[in-house]
């Protein structure tokens, strides 16, 4: 099955933007899920984004109106790269925000995860 990497993370200000990549690689199953979760420090890992393998999204209702998710235009059977647009950030969208690859809707490939920090 293929895998996800993750790509993009780092240290912006309060009310900045920043847009994380995910590079799934690999034999893609359809249909499937990829989406982006986030863990922050003491905190159980929760669902962020969604996008199915036909382009629907749903969102979490923490980061609905300021995140996007969406997948690159260019698209093949081995290749995909899914976008999280991150707008008017706050500092508790502090985490570690991970990258699942979803085949058959069971997340069962996780990238290894990209560190974003909300600070001034």
């Amino acid at each position: 099955h293929a895998q996800p990497a993750e790509s993009g993370g780092g240290l912006v200000q309060p009310g900045g933007s920043l847009r994380l990549s995910c590079s799934v690689s690999g034999n893609i199953f359809i249909p499937n899920f990829i989406r982006w979760y986030r863990q922050a420090p003491g905190k159980q890992r929760e669902l962020v984004a969604t996008i199915t393998s036909g382009d629907v999204t749903d969102y979490d209702d923490s980061t609905k109106g300021r995140f996007t998710i969406s997948r690159d235009s260019v698209k093949t059977a081995v290749q995909n790269t899914v976008y999280l647009q991150m707008n008017s950030l706050t500092p508790d969208d502090t985490a570690v925000y991970y990258c699942s690859y979803c085949p058959g809707f069971n997340c069962t490939y996780w990238g290894q995860g990209t560190q974003v920090t909300v600070s001034s």
